[in-house]
């Protein structure tokens, strides 16, 4: 069931993209896993590092974009509107040129911008791909009809955005062809600077501890991505993944699916509580760190708050 809204928007409440992104399950974690995964392409990390306003304090980055996601997702078309305008605007200006050479298929000098169809379906691609696995793991397994459904939804999503329709595949099952062969291929590659960040947003390096029980619902939160990540990709991150891990990993999804079943003896109660925007969760993360940051603790040590051009500039 999606959230209610008080006015229409660009996508009908039955619609697949409500449906699961209204899933706190989802909207939770795919997020996070989208950022890990995409940060495997070089032209979409360093483009969006060197522009953001945001790099030292990353997870309010997160929440920014959480909660613009969210209101083309699920909110009406005047809130959709905004969202859409205010990315535009961030979007022009980010145009560039690799400064480093990334891996043999980005070198230094290779130019990137937010407007890039192919890069436009890519973040696309990353976002519904996450949103794809997540949904599968945490709430239930889609039908075919349903994936096709929410493919064309994100499609949509995308163009609402800017990207044009012929950016992306055709139909769900090109879309898979082309991302899993993606994924496969020898393209990806982790400047030093994206695996560092990856490995702070997907939990394999942390920085401090949290008082409980936000520790426990942290180190909960990084099993799940950990766990729904490609064998490929943690492989990039150095995480070592043991039978627990999985097993773990295994036992905790199965528990979040059951929950989705809602007993038949408090099922609003477990509608409220499975079903609703997540972005002030995150809000309440993003507060968390800039108090930190605030108080001379940077959210992520060792990431240089300065783009390439301010740290060279200052050389």
């Amino acid at each position: 069931m999606a959230t209610r809204r008080s006015e229409p928007g660009y996508f009908a409440d039955d619609s697949m993209i409500r449906r699961v992104m209204s899933k706190r399950a989802v909207g939770l974690t795919y997020g996070l896993r989208a950022l890990v995964i995409g940060a495997v392409h070089p032209l979409l990390f360093v483009g969006t590092s060197e522009h953001t306003a945001h790099r030292e304090t990353p997870y309010t980055r997160l929440a920014v974009t959480g909660a613009l996601f969210e209101a083309v997702f699920l909110g009406g078309k005047a809130e959709a509107d905004r969202a859409l305008a205010f990315t535009r605007r961030k979007h022009d200006a980010v145009v560039g040129a690799l400064p480093e050479d990334a891996g043999h298929h980005h070198p230094a000098g290779t130019a990137y911008a937010a407007h890039n169809p192919h890069l436009m379906f890519m973040t696309m691609a990353f976002t519904f791909d996450s949103a794809e696995v997540m949904y599968d793991r945490l709430v239930r397994e889609l039908s075919a009809t349903e994936r096709e459904d929410l493919y064309q939804d994100y499609v949509r999503w995308g163009e609402l955005f800017g990207m044009p329709r012929d950016a992306a595949p055709a139909d769900y099952p090109a879309f898979r062809r082309y991302f899993d062969s993606y994924l496969n291929s020898i393209e990806l590659f982790l400047t030093e600077e994206a695996r560092l960040v990856g490995s702070y947003l997907v939990g394999h390096r942390k920085a401090y501890r949290l008082r409980p029980p936000a520790e426990q619902v942290g180190s909960a939160l990084y099993l799940l991505v950990q766990g729904s990540l490609p064998p490929r990709i943690r492989q990039m991150y150095g995480i070592e993944w043991a039978i627990s891990d999985e097993l773990a990993h295994r036992a905790l999804s199965r528990s979040i699916r059951t929950a989705h079943l809602a007993p038949p003896l408090a099922p609003r109660v477990l509608a409220g509580a499975l079903a609703g925007p997540s972005a002030p969760s995150y809000q309440l993360l993003a507060r968390r760190e800039q108090r930190m940051v605030k108080t001379g603790h940077p959210s992520m040590p060792g990431v240089d708050p300065r783009n390439w051009a301010q740290r060279h500039a200052a050389v």
